[in-house]
């Protein structure tokens, strides 16, 4: 009924493989044209081209360097064609106010916040998964920005590699470097990081600043309580998928009053067995909701029914939380899933 962990979680950077040079000359002449107005040349030829780009001036805070996942790239200036691949890199560009750099999106995974929800739409969307290499290059970006490891699959010729060798710079979101335990601070090093690409670092520390106060508020209201034990489900039948001790989601669950447990599984997110889950009897389960994966309703009727789990305190007591799963990855919606697991997990402290 549930499909297992998809591979857009992998947490490994990707390999590349393909050398791809498809031309892109209109957009080369469009850039070409402007540069050679706005420095005032008339002369003609690649070395004159070359001298006038050359003498416009590259904006304040440019260039901008930046080390990502094994990737070093220099941004002369801040790119104006952009391609997110996945959800939560399309809403991090949105609430830094990004909306006319973007150029396309794909891979929807939940509903998006109602404040960025006209802006979201207003993009086209590409694909209702992964778009394939020639889709993204027809919209002639300058960068892709990817939120999973499959943005950049080798297998599928998207490889980082390959978009380089077209002319693309490429990014992606810091939780699939695939090194480390994900943290509250990787979701704000990352907004960090793309308003230095984008320049606009003062939005950046704005919005940051907003989602450290959500943060805070939130955790102050359960200050002292009982730390709740809580499972994540996110899908499986014949084994529970969940999120390990490296996830995001993890940390979010002990800002809000709350203890994974599974918080010593060693990966972002594995598969454990319902036998652990009854052994470990949590007080509330966390359902992450995402396209693809089964509603809601049919996971909460799936675990309900289960005659392994009936003494399970959350269990019996139905005691769930959804959270989207945009809401537990390195983007601007961690910040709200705190409160909302707050709220779940000690509903009497927000009364």
């Amino acid at each position: 009924m549930f499909t297992p962990a998809r591979t857009r979680r992998s947490p490994r950077p990707p390999v590349a493989s393909r050398s791809l040079r498809p031309p892109r000359l209109r957009a080369v002449a469009v850039a070409l044209s402007a540069v050679l107005l706005t420095a005032g040349c008339g002369a003609s030829g690649g070395g004159a081209a070359g001298e006038a780009k050359a003498s416009v001036p590259a904006p304040k805070g440019f260039p901008v360097t930046v080390d990502n996942c094994g990737v070093r790239t220099t941004y002369e200036r801040p790119p104006s064609r952009v391609v997110t691949i996945h959800q939560h890199p399309a809403e991090l560009m949105l609430a830094l106010g990004l909306k006319d750099r973007m150029v396309g999106t794909a891979f929807p995974d939940s509903e998006v916040l109602p404040e960025l929800k006209a802006d979201y739409e207003a993009v086209p969307e590409l694909a209702k998964r992964e778009p394939s290499f020639e889709k993204v290059l027809d919209v002639e970006p300058d960068l892709v920005y990817g939120g999973y490891g499959s943005a950049f699959d080798e297998k599928q010729g998207r490889s980082r590699k390959a978009f380089a060798d077209a002319g693309v710079d490429t990014h992606l979101n810091r939780e699939y470097c695939g090194k480390k335990r994900v943290t509250m601070r990787d979701t704000y090093d990352e907004i960090r990081t793309v308003g230095r690409i984008f320049g606009v670092s003062e939005r950046a520390d704005a919005l940051v600043a907003d989602l450290r106060g959500r943060v805070g508020k939130a955790v102050k209201a359960v200050e002292g309580e009982r730390r709740v034990p809580v499972f994540v489900y996110d899908s499986g039948d014949k084994a529970p998928f969940t999120a390990g001790g490296k996830s995001l989601g993890t940390e979010l669950i002990r800002l809000a009053g709350g203890e994974n447990v599974f918080a010593d599984l060693d990966d972002v997110f594995g598969d454990v067995s319902w036998e652990q889950v009854v052994e470990r009897r949590p007080e509330v389960i966390a359902v992450y909701d995402y396209a693809g994966a089964g509603s809601v309703e049919e996971k909460k009727r799936f675990l309900l029914a289960q005659p392994a789990l009936k003494d399970v305190p959350a269990i019996r007591n139905k005691r769930f939380v959804v959270l989207p799963l945009t809401a537990t990855l390195v983007g601007v919606r961690s910040a709200h899933a705190v409160g909302d697991l707050a709220r779940g997990l000690h509903p009497e402290s927000f009364r």
